[in-house]
């Protein structure tokens, strides 16, 4: 089966991602130096420009290639279902978490060679009451450190940035009760400090549900289990540092429709950004685009 990329593209980068601006003509001079051949690059300057800029690119171009974080990843995703065109990704955010997931080292030059020399792949993608995501999304602490952290914070500082205020917000965060009704109507009741809604691996920049594959046709929710807040810190330590019993810190659930509540009710941060509140229905869309790949 003949598997290869296009060698035409279309570069659409958010230049309002953390090295969006800053990369943009780099990113441009090197896709042409490995052999991509640009039918046009595009920095978008104003966020609510970037759907119409994607949705043109996917009409023109056998491959677009998205330039941004995770949430622009995520934001621009639909565009891509039920289209030939394949959608190719240029790390550029603060945690990267789809690019891990799909094995792609989380750098530009990385990234290139992927776009220049990689396969293509068909992968899953995750729905939240319509609205389609590449990664994951959570609730919990996660949400609201991605609703209250300063964007100068983030921007200068990274993942380092994220972990201050995570401190800082872990002094405001209370548990919740979390109500899961799986594919055979059966419910499960919890308490919880962070639920995760996973397509993918990786959350945050970690390797949180190893269990899942962007393939599986099924969706994961994965819960840290308990109020303690402290228990939450001792499962992400655990899991960022591979140590043994770490499974043992979360619960998980799987299936193709799940409906999720959680009592007080929860905002929810889809690939990092405040998208759903709970209640939601939560499935899977398999096979649903075509994406770039590394080669195995």
């Amino acid at each position: 089966m003949n598997d290869a990329l296009p060698k035409q593209a279309i570069l659409i980068v958010n230049a309002m991602s953390r090295r969006g601006c800053d990369v943009f003509d780099e990113a441009r001079a090197k896709l042409e130096l490995a052999g991509v051949e640009l039918i046009d690059a595009i920095a978008v300057e104003e966020p609510d420009k970037m759907d119409e800029t994607v949705i043109a690119g996917v009409a023109r171009a056998p491959m677009v290639i998205i330039g941004g974080g995770d949430g622009s990843l995520s934001s621009t995703v639909d565009h891509f279902v039920g289209k030939n065109t394949v959608f190719a990704i240029l790390p550029l955010g603060t945690a990267n978490s789809f690019a891990k997931t799909m094995g792609m080292a989380p750098d530009m030059d990385s990234a290139i060679d992927v776009i220049a020399n990689g396969r293509r792949r068909r992968i899953d993608l995750g729905i939240i009451d319509g609205d389609y995501f590449v990664n994951a999304a959570a609730l919990g602490l996660s949400p609201l450190i991605a609703d209250t952290v300063p964007h100068g914070l983030k921007k200068y500082l990274g993942m380092v940035g994220y972990l201050i205020w995570a401190a800082r917000s872990a002094f405001q965060f209370r548990p919740f009760r979390l109500r899961i009704t799986l594919d055979d109507g059966s419910c499960v009741k919890a308490w919880a400090t962070e639920a995760r809604i996973a397509n993918g691996t990786h959350h945050g920049g970690v390797e949180l549900v190893e269990s899942q594959e962007v393939d599986s046709g099924e969706i994961v929710i994965q819960a840290v289990t308990g109020k303690s807040i402290f228990g939450l810190a001792w499962s992400w330590f655990a899991t960022l540092f591979k140590l043994a019993g770490r499974e043992l810190t979360t619960t998980e659930w799987r299936g193709k429709t799940l409906r999720l509540e959680a009592r007080p009710r929860q905002k929810i941060s889809i690939d990092g950004e405040i998208a759903a509140r709970t209640p939601v229905t939560v499935c899977v869309a398999k096979g649903a685009i075509e994406v770039a790949a590394p080669r195995e």
